[in-house]
């Protein structure tokens, strides 16, 4: 009988600890939200190449107009690459980008998307793409629109689709300022003593003018309102364009360090003009939202991307005062 009594004593003290520990545990803390997200395969057997990468966004309705191989120019321009393949490339779905950027045009700057794929020294392959957070704080599109949800929720069946073996890298940065866009936003009045075509034509040739010369390229260019609102005959501007613009001596040295930062290179311009207004709207994305997502602290990053937008906003601002 004493045997059975300390026994069951014993039992009772012990599911007593597991209560008090339960009680007491500390729950573990989640994790930060996050604005670029980074999708990680091993890839011994080099079956993922950036190719097959562009294959699986396509098939899902991402369509890419740029997977640009960025070692080739670094290569010829700076003597070295930082990894063995790095690309940037450009994804949209004209769909969900109408139904987004017809409530918010600011979303101009994120038509196209873009990601960075890049092939680390361990011998994985990498995609860095914006997530839910990023696109709706850089944009001021509500985290909770129903089509911005679909939008991110596309992007990352694109990156199982690339990628079955692939998993979410966990990442730590701290997103400093999460309710700042820092977006750049300008606006211009449109001179009314030319035809709407020829201003935006003459506009843009200068634009393009001032940019080549100071060494940024425009890897890509769409005309929204031709390649978008006129397949849902949406008829309320004169124009809707965007541009995708780098530079090579922006994203060499951030790419050393930051890889991912791609996520946000090259950066979107958008000019817009809706027919009962008299100004143009021009805006993009301001380099702090690489600088505050990314934990980016070298100046060897910093002083390309501040001077990078400095010159793009002297030209607009000598181009519109």
């Amino acid at each position: 009988m004493n045997k059975i009594y300390a026994f069951i004593i014993a039992t009772l003290v012990a599911f007593s600890m597991v209560g008090c520990n339960a009680v007491y545990a500390v729950p573990a803390k989640p994790k930060p939200p996050q604005d670029v997200q980074v999708f990680t395969t091993n890839n011994k057997d080099t079956k993922v190449t950036t190719k097959t990468i562009e294959n699986a966004f396509e098939s899902v309705g991402l369509s890419v107009p740029g997977n640009n191989d960025m070692n080739k120019p670094f290569k010829t321009r700076f003597g070295k690459v930082h990894y063995k393949i790095y690309n940037l490339a450009m994804y949209v779905n004209n769909d969900i980008t109408y139904k987004i950027i017809k409530k918010y045009p600011k979303f101009g700057a994120l038509t196209p998307l873009t990601m960075s794929i890049w092939e680390d020294k361990d011998g994985s392959m990498n995609i860095s793409t914006l997530t839910i957070n990023g696109m709706s704080r850089a944009t001021g599109v509500p985290i909770t629109n129903p089509d911005l949800i679909e939008y991110a929720t596309l992007v990352k069946t694109a990156l199982k689709k690339a990628m079955p073996n692939g998993h979410f890298k966990d990442l730590n940065y701290t997103v400093k300022f999460p309710n700042k866009s820092f977006a750049i936003d300008m606006t211009a009045e449109v001179d009314t003593d030319v035809a709407v075509d020829d201003f935006i034509e003459d506009f843009e040739a200068e634009f393009e003018g001032e940019l080549e010369p100071l060494g940024f390229l425009m890897p890509n260019y769409t005309n929204v309102q031709e390649e978008i609102f006129d397949d849902h005959n949406f008829n309320e501007y004169d124009f809707f364009h965007t541009y995708s613009i780098c530079k090579f001596d922006v994203i060499y040295p951030v790419s050393k360090l930051h890889p991912e930062a791609g996520a946000w290179a090259p950066c979107s311009f958008y000019l817009y003009k809706k027919k009962d207004e008299k100004i143009m709207h021009m805006g993009f994305l301001g380099v702090d939202n690489w600088i505050t997502t990314l934990d980016i602290t070298d100046q060897e990053s910093i002083k390309p991307l501040k001077e990078a937008q400095g010159m793009i906003i002297n030209i607009l601002k000598d181009m519109t005062e």
